[in-house]
């Protein structure tokens, strides 16, 4: 090796020397800053009592939940009342997010992770913003790409079976690094319908149910005396029996009603089938009185009003020779249960004015015309007497019958 080589050989191993400890240097660097903020909150300075305003933009959606009069409030719904613990559970969980993963990048790899601004464009991130009462932003997020992880080894393990693990987000204080959290946020949406408070009605011991249709033959009334008794037909004709089972059916779908959207109340009526709508009357035990206008059935749904109203006497009337440690209990137990009602009609009555988008299995029971709600005939048994006839006819000996129903004539043998 003369001299000219063995200096370019060292300088070679000089440029990469220096390059690995270039490299190394970087990689400490980054492993220390990651480190700072690994497990650090990523909103760690948001005044949660303070937030009076949750934004969501998503795509071209945006979704507005507002604190006002002491409630929060869904804007995109007419102001209609928001799920309170859905929304503090998340202004806590935002204050609480933790970073598993850190990772400075540039504005041209904000798209790799969904982390564009919200727009019509794809890749873009879901952008969630907190604002005090007077609108000053006092934090956000960008939501972007959810992580995925392949299911365990015996599994599938298929792209369909992968399931959400964590997601990339970025905070607006801090627009060039992408961290990584350990939830989903998958239920983080704009829509107005997941926000709202979905409390409903609840009929509890009917014993009067009125359906009026505007074809009035299909309207039909129930009843019962006692709370243990079947089901009758009010003003039944003799021709008629009330299937109990299906009255049963009629009335279990407003033991426990549910609805998935709702409507401003200046909603048009045409719009929604409340033109032409059918009346549903329930009284019940408790002397509670429920009246729904139901519209047409529209895409898989019905929308409907809702009026209550009760009758809750003050006073309790004792019995004919009441003791008096009977009437202590007794007076109780009537407070006890008229606070109980009381509080039911106050929270049902906020009900009134709105329109309810309800699903159909709720209603379609109820809403049957007069003649499905009757017990269909049992098929007639046949007639034993033409059965017999027609037996006897077909087991007769084949030379017995000419063909036309008149028998041959038996010519006497010869002897």
């Amino acid at each position: 090796m003369n001299r000219k080589q063995f200096l370019w050989l060292l300088a070679l191993v000089v440029v990469l020397g220096g390059a690995a400890w270039w490299s190394y240097r970087q990689e400490g660097r980054s492993w220390q800053r990651s480190s700072v903020t690994t497990q650090a909150r990523l909103l760690p300075d948001l005044p949660v009592n303070d937030v009076a305003h949750v934004r969501i933009r998503q795509a071209t959606n945006e979704l507005n939940l507002v604190r006002k009069d002491g409630l929060w409030r869904v804007r995109e719904r007419g102001d209609y009342p928001a799920n309170f613990r859905q929304i503090s559970d998340w202004i806590v969980k935002a204050s609480e997010l933790k970073a598993v993963q850190v990772e400075e990048i540039g504005p041209s790899q904000l798209g790799r992770l969904s982390l564009l601004p919200p727009g019509p464009e794809t890749n873009t991130a879901t952008l969630v913003e907190f604002l005090d009462a007077s609108g000053k932003r006092l934090g956000g997020l960008l939501l972007g790409k959810t992580q995925n992880r392949a299911p365990a080894t015996g599994l599938s393990g298929g792209s369909d079976d992968a399931f959400p693990v964590g997601r990339w987000v970025m905070t607006l204080a801090a627009t060039n690094r992408a961290v990584m959290i350990a939830d989903s946020l998958s239920n983080l949406e704009a829509r107005p319908e997941q926000w709202i408070n979905k409390d409903f009605f609840k009929v509890e011991r009917p014993k009067l149910i009125r359906v009026e249709f505007p074809e009035v033959t299909n309207s039909w009334a129930i009843r019962r005396e006692k709370e243990t008794d079947p089901w009758q037909f009010v003003d039944a004709r003799p021709d008629e029996t009330l299937d109990t089972s299906k009255a049963t059916s009629a009335t279990s779908g407003l033991s426990w009603p549910s609805f998935l959207d709702v409507l401003p109340p200046d909603t048009p009526p045409e719009q929604v089938g409340l033109d032409r709508p059918v009346k549903v009357h329930v009284e019940t035990f408790d002397d509670f009185f429920y009246d729904l206008t139901v519209g047409t059935k529209t895409n898989q749904a019905y929308h409907l009003r809702v009026a209550v109203s009760a009758n809750l006497p003050e006073q309790r009337t004792p019995g004919e020779n009441e003791k008096p440690e009977d009437k202590e209990r007794l007076d109780k137990e009537f407070k006890e249960k008229r606070d109980k009602l009381a509080e039911k009609l106050a929270q049902e009555k906020k009900l009134e004015g709105w329109i309810y988008k309800v699903s159909t299995w709720t209603f379609d029971n109820l809403l049957k015309p007069r003649a499905e709600m009757l017990s269909q005939p049992a098929a007639p048994e046949p007639d034993q007497t033409t059965t017999n006839t027609v037996s006897a006819a077909t087991s007769r000996p084949p030379d017995t019958a000419n063909g036309t129903g008149e028998e041959w004539t038996r010519i006497p043998e010869l002897e």
